[in-house]
């Protein structure tokens, strides 16, 4: 009667983990949630940044299109609508509502001055918002190769003891569970791997946006000052 197929690929490695948590104690079976958990926050956090980014993405050409607009309300207007993420358009507002004299220190500021600290909090905070979740991926992608790996040592430390307990000829009864402890440093790597990506894409988007956004700051300041003077 011919043997049954092997199962392959994700299926086996989901069938490792079913019988290593059968098999495992309380520290294996906690190494394996927290890989879950990694996991599933990774991929959410991959998720929303994807969409927030692609967002963003879509309206940086509207910067172009605001220095089309005939008034600087009008060219704000157009950038709300097409900045949903908020990133780009409160730059240009900045320079309306430094219009009116400042209390306090802010008062004593020259106008320009004033402007190019306006302007820099408002960078600071748009990349605030653009840069939230990286820190958390590059943990995770930094982090989940270790545990997997304390998981796989756990484990194999538990088959070793099952062979010394039982003599060597037991030595082919752990062969499998030491197989299947292994497969943890597998699963560290599959929760690692999309992360690190996420975070090297993402990074590389983020520098694009800031430089536009450095580059549109700097053009509203030259603008407004201009408007000052005249």
């Amino acid at each position: 009667m011919p043997d049954a197929p092997s199962p392959h690929g994700a299926n086996a490695l989901e069938l490792a983990l079913a019988r290593l948590w059968e098999q495992g104690d309380a520290v294996s079976q906690a190494v394996m949630v927290l890989l879950l958990a990694m996991s599933l926050v990774s991929w959410c956090v991959i998720l929303f940044k994807g969409w927030t980014s692609w967002r963003i993405r879509r309206a940086a050409p509207a910067v172009d299109r605001f220095w089309e607009a005939p008034t600087v309300s009008d060219g704000v207007a157009m950038l709300s609508v097409a900045d949903t993420e908020h990133i780009f358009s409160p730059l240009p507002g900045t320079g309306l509502k430094q219009a009116g004299a400042m209390p306090g220190l802010g008062g004593s500021v020259p106008r320009t001055e004033h402007m190019v600290r306006l302007l820099r909090q408002q960078i600071q905070h748009s990349t605030r918002r653009i840069e939230s979740g990286l820190t958390l991926l590059a943990s995770i992608g930094a982090t989940a190769p270790f545990v997997g790996l304390l998981g796989t040592v756990w484990g194999i430390y538990h088959a070793l003891a099952k062979v010394s307990a039982a003599g060597p000829g037991a030595l082919d009864h752990v062969a499998g569970p030491v197989g299947e402890a292994l497969t943890m440093t597998g699963a560290g790597l599959a929760v690692a791997i999309p992360a690190v990506l996420a975070y090297n894409a993402f990074n590389r988007i983020n520098r694009i946006t800031l430089a536009e956004l450095d580059g549109f700051a700097h053009d509203l300041h030259a603008y407004f000052t201009r408007q000052e003077a005249a």
